[in-house]
């Protein structure tokens, strides 16, 4: 009898199915997740060598801490991966909670560290945890949970986005103390694309608009000095390039310079001095003067491909009536799509400045290992689909 016949063959066939990793995992997802944080790296040597030379006495410190960070991120991961998705679904409410805690002990004197104005950073040594980043990940979590538990609720019933959205206004409360305006914009975004694809309706989305208008305007009154010095720097920066507008002002410069193809890595002047945050929060007009338009158009092309494959996943496990799974997957996508788009668009100069970091690519540990975390569980649920169309156990 031979080798590839008989009884003998289905039980090493299928050992050997087991075993294969390019059907088991998204590789190109792999792949071009490891692209935007290999660039993200070089990016973040070339960004930080004169702050970093200025701070610590060695051009390449930050680089040396963002390969920790990667580490870490890397872990973080490996444990998404690993965990299977109903772990998940159980523990959104408790991260829910977990989140709530840290978002007020970040305001808490003695506690919460203070950078630039903004008390948003719980110290551990020498390294800093920024909670509002996991807030709005497990946030994603509890809503896909409450979703699949709730789902006839939300749809239909008059108050039934009333008990998500008072969790999520308690958290916009607390990130306006910190304040982080950013993180309640994109997160609000996502949380209202998420509800949108839970098949709220649009009449009841009117009246959220309502409400969620009177609370901006309620936020511009309390902060009017500073939401009138935003607005003023991002409508005409050139108005005043060295006072209100110097930031988005030496952005736009950086982006100018790179032009096509860029001015050649390490090669950039923006960087020295001149553009503030340079190696986190305008990171891409770094790129964009290195590496010009294409660079650019590549890297918006990178994260394009994370948010349609993250949407497809989601779409897939909807098919198969995976429900948290496919909101799990909608919600991550949205989020590193909202996170993305609103750091590029502050660095063109079409949004105001908010103070949010690349994605998988800025200097900054909990922003990279919050988004290799959604990275991970993304891999989880498209690995157990897979799986499952094959009846194999995870």
């Amino acid at each position: 009898m031979s080798e590839t016949s008989g009884p003998q063959a289905l039980p090493r066939e299928l050992a050997i199915d087991r075993t294969a990793f390019a059907w088991r995992y998204d590789v190109v997802l792999i792949g071009v997740v490891l692209a935007l944080l290999g660039i993200g790296l070089v990016m973040v040597a070339s960004a930080s060598t004169s702050i970093a030379e200025r701070t610590w006495g060695d051009p390449l410190a930050y680089f040396w801490r963002q390969c920790a960070h990667v580490v870490a991120a890397a872990a973080a991961l490996l444990f998404a991966v690993r965990l299977p998705v109903r772990h998940w679904e159980r523990a959104g409410p408790a991260l829910m909670v977990l989140s709530v805690v840290l978002l007020v002990l970040v305001l808490v004197p003695g506690i919460g560290r203070e950078v630039n104005g903004s008390s948003r950073w719980l110290g551990f040594g020498a390294f800093n945890m920024q909670p509002s980043e996991f807030a709005k990940l497990f946030f994603i979590l509890y809503l896909a949970g409450d979703i699949v538990r709730r789902e006839e609720k939300i749809r239909l019933a008059r108050f039934g986005v009333l008990r998500p959205l008072t969790v999520l206004v308690v958290v916009s409360v607390l990130l306006f103390l910190e304040p982080d305006h950013g993180a309640i914009f994109v997160l609000s975004a996502t949380v209202f694309a998420m509800l949108f694809l839970a098949g709220v309706p649009m009449t009841r989305y009117a009246a959220l608009s309502v409400t969620a208008a009177v609370a901006l305007a309620g936020a511009v009154l309390v902060h009017k000095e500073y939401v009138i010095h935003r607005l003023t720097s991002f409508m005409d920066p050139f108005a005043d390039p060295w006072g209100t507008g110097f930031q988005l002002t030496q952005s736009l410069i950086a982006i100018g310079r790179g032009g096509w193809l860029g001015v050649g890595l390490g090669e950039g002047v923006q960087k020295l001095f001149y553009l503030p945050e340079a190696h986190t929060d305008f990171l891409f007009a770094v790129l964009a003067e290195e590496f010009g338009l294409l660079g650019t158009v590549t890297i918006v092309g990178l994260y394009t491909f994370v948010v349609l494959r993250s949407l497809s996943i989601g779409r897939r496990a909807e098919t198969t009536q995976s429900w948290f799974e496919a909101f799990a997957a909608y919600g991550i996508g949205l989020l590193l799509g909202m996170h993305a788009f609103v750091n590029i668009g502050v660095n063109i100069g079409i949004l105001p400045t908010k103070g949010l970091t690349l994605p998988l690519m800025s200097y900054g540990g909990s922003s990279l290992v919050v988004s290799a975390l959604g990275i991970g569980l993304l891999l989880r649920i498209d690995h157990e689909r897979r799986i499952a169309r094959r009846g194999l156990a995870p």
